[in-house]
């Protein structure tokens, strides 16, 4: 790349609302052919540049030069001529076409004839190398509906693929892939920019930075707080850069030994795995980490835990006592809650207000005479924004307002508010950055000391390592074995993920 032009520059870009500067004199420069890693909390800016960038937002100010031609803004179309293509975090996928024609979609090829008709052959045609070169276990024309979440991220890379950009922009690409997922994209870019292609690479899961990127650039309250060439990233320098503090280590001792009682489930059956039984046990005030691969099971028994989708056999027992688990409305009432993956999905209602948000689970408490009162509302959502230290000008902004790690509290002031006994987390910090990370593992063990019985479900090995009191282990809708504290590793965790269990610890 010696002596090379970049391929994008941008210089001098502002971006201002009402009331906040979201960017502030932003620089930087991409080289073909080069890793470029993005870092920095959520609110930092990352998401409004690119926005900028793929010609959503208009800068206001600053210069943005592509392959020698320089504009004052892109627009959409100007930013897709330019080259630039991008693979977002949240999927942007059709669920009623096929693979094929989510990929190409607005680039289909025709056959002839008057009414110009999709080629269907050559649709597939084009599309199937792309899915090889992904490793993609489905074909073109898999309908998009009866994909896992992993998978329809992988339809999302071969729509970037398929566009054959000069310039790609990985929003989180890996968020929702197993290990050989994510192995096999990091590939991918190493291939492409092996042939070229410039890529801007966005994760919270710094590995991956330390992995693929040449050159790393953080931003921190919408400025550049530096820059890290390719000898300087690592954890602790990117950390720094990006909180302006070096983090604590991940993990907190509990404040005192489980106590009596918990959650047990014996014998369990799922709808997802009918021939497999798990048995599990949360005590009372400790974190149970929830490892295994990506449909290994483990949201399923989360699910099935608060009373979503029914058991087929098994029993589940609270602090010794059966529980009848026919649905959430039978595990709220007994102090058990749910954190779920897709917090935007199933968590929140963006729409709504986060005090309303907040009392959805509990609206009785505020009924008065068939009115809500909502006085009482707004203060109990107000008790829980402070005691959380909820980032958000009041309790009346939508909640899809705030950033992923705000969002996350919203959920969590919800069930806080009602006493739990049991939360089961389902990928905690799914799209959040280092910083919010830390507050939301200190609030789990903050719950755990309280005599909260907590079940974290991660893919993060990080995560699953560095805050769990225990670990416990699915293969295909089983419990493979439980690892104690001090027989934590990766090498430990995959072994139980792929149905080995010389290991395990009692």
């Amino acid at each position: 790349m010696t002596g090379a032009a970049p391929i994008l520059s941008l210089e001098g870009i502002s971006k201002s609302y009402p009331g906040v500067r979201a960017l502030n004199d932003v620089s930087l420069h991409l080289m073909p052919g080069e890793v470029l890693g993005l870092i920095g909390e959520n609110g930092a800016g990352k998401s409004t540049l690119m926005k900028v960038l793929g010609g959503v937002v208009a800068p206001s100010a600053g210069r943005i030069r592509v392959g020698g031609r320089e504009w004052s803004r892109l627009t959409v179309a100007d930013a897709q001529g330019a080259g630039i293509a991008f693979v977002h975090q949240e999927l942007n996928l059709f669920d009623n076409l096929d693979v094929a024609a989510n990929v190409l979609f607005g680039r289909e090829p025709l056959r002839g004839g008057p009414l110009r008709l999709v080629d269907r052959a050559a649709a597939r045609a084009r599309v199937a190398p792309l899915l090889a070169r992904l490793g993609a276990d489905f074909t073109p024309d898999t309908p998009v509906a009866a994909l896992s979440i992993a998978q329809r991220q992988l339809v999302e890379i071969a729509k970037a693929l398929a566009a054959e950009a000069r310039i790609i922009i990985f929003d989180e690409p890996t968020s929702s892939l197993t290990l050989a997922e994510t192995a096999r994209l990091l590939s991918v870019v190493q291939e492409l920019r092996a042939a070229g292609t410039a890529i801007i690479y966005i994760t919270h899961r710094l590995a991956e930075i330390v992995d693929c990127a040449d050159r790393v650039v953080c931003l921190r309250d919408g400025r550049m707080a530096g820059t890290l060439a390719r000898h300087e990233i690592g954890h602790a320098t990117m950390i720094r850069l990006m909180i302006g503090r070096e983090l604590r280590a991940l993990y907190t001792p509990p404040a005192r030994p489980p106590g009596p009682g918990g959650l047990r489930a014996e014998g369990l059956v799922t709808t997802a795995f009918p021939r497999a039984t798990a048995d599990l046990d949360i005590r009372a005030g400790e974190i149970l980490g929830l490892a295994g691969l990506v449909g290994a099971g483990r949201t399923s028994l989360a699910r099935t835990l608060f009373g979503l989708d029914p058991a087929r056999a098994g029993r589940v027992m609270l602090d010794g006592r059966p529980l009848r688990l026919a649905s959430p409305r039978d595990a709220v009432a007994a102090g058990i809650y749910l954190a779920p993956e897709d917090r935007k999905a199933a968590g929140l209602i963006l729409s709504l207000p986060i005090a309303e948000n907040v009392s959805l689970a509990s609206l009785r408490r505020f009924a008065r005479f068939f009115l809500l009162d909502r006085q009482a509302e707004r203060e109990v959502a107000e008790r829980q924004a402070r005691a959380l230290r909820l980032k958000a000008p009041h309790v009346g902004v939508a909640a899809g307002t705030l950033s992923g790690g705000n969002q996350q509290k919203v959920v969590l002031a919800k069930w806080l508010s009602m006493a739990p006994r049991v939360i089961l987390f389902d990928e905690p910090t799914r799209g959040i950055d280092a910083g919010a990370k830390g507050e939301i593992y200190a609030l789990m063990r903050a719950l755990a000391d309280e005599g909260v019985a907590i079940l974290m479900i991660s893919s993060d090995m990080e995560e699953v390592i560095g805050v769990s009191d225990r670990i416990a282990v699915m293969h295909e809708g089983r419990i493979s074995g439980i690892l104690n504290r001090d027989l934590f590793s990766e090498q430990a965790v995959l072994r139980l993920a792929i149905g080995q269990t010389e290991e395990a610890g009692a």
